[in-house]
């Protein structure tokens, strides 16, 4: 499955001190051109601290294999 999702503002993780981001909206991506939205389908108020963490945990939440999961980044 193809995702975009664009990120909203980045800020530092308090546990890692490591840079983090948080998802604004995830949109399911079809090759005719037509976007889902399923940004209620994640918690937009966590800190990501990656794109393959975020990946990861899309596959989790849909039972979907890694691997089978693609993500792209938009611009706002």
């Amino acid at each position: 499955m193809q995702f975009e999702y664009t990120r909203l503002k980045s800020a530092r993780s308090p546990v890692t001190d490591a840079p983090t981001f948080r998802v604004k909206t995830l949109n399911e991506a079809s090759r005719a051109g037509r976007k889902a939205d399923l940004s209620h389908l994640i918690d937009r108020s966590y800190g990501y601290h990656s794109p393959r963490e975020l990946r990861w945990h899309l596959a989790e939440r849909l039972g979907l294999a890694p691997d089978s999961v693609r993500l792209h980044e938009t611009a706002i």
